[in-house]
């Protein structure tokens, strides 16, 4: 899985204030459209999520994932997906990087995604950047209010 979408988007906050909502998942319904439930299934020392189950509902589509993260910090947050009914893979990663000595953050949202169903990797770019987009608008809506 070598393709993937990328993103970045400015958020007039301290990196440590993106990741602290990045990482607050049982408010993931109150600001993304698509997360309907959210169930932390196990955490790391630092009280991070390490195991996550989402059940998403976009319309048409509506799946339950178990999706693995790795937290470096309030620097990184990386996820895999450990399992789907839709989805082969769900690779994607949260990077932030200080602006404006620290009073601001570039949020950069990377992902990639494999369906079970055949589909041309045109459209599974065009629907990773529809994801990433809403992604980031509704982040920095949430952090930034």
């Amino acid at each position: 899985m070598a393709e993937h979408t990328r993103s970045s988007i400015t958020i007039d906050a301290t990196p440590a204030e993106v990741m602290g909502v990045i990482s607050d998942f049982a408010a993931y319904p109150e600001w993304t459209g698509e997360v309907k439930e959210i169930e932390v299934l196990g955490q790391g020392p630092d009280g991070r999520a390490e195991q996550v189950r989402l059940l998403l509902d976009a319309g048409a589509i509506r799946d339950e994932h178990v999706l693995a993260y790795t937290w470096d910090g309030d620097r990184k947050v990386t996820w895999t997906l450990v399992k789907s009914q839709m989805l082969k893979a769900l690779d994607g990663s949260y990077s932030l990087a200080p602006l404006e000595g620290g009073a601001a953050t570039e949020v950069t949202y990377q992902l990639a995604v494999d369906v079970k169903i055949p589909m041309l990797g045109m459209i599974k770019r065009k629907a990773e950047k529809v994801i990433i987009d809403r992604a980031l608008a509704g982040l920095k809506k949430r952090v930034e209010s």
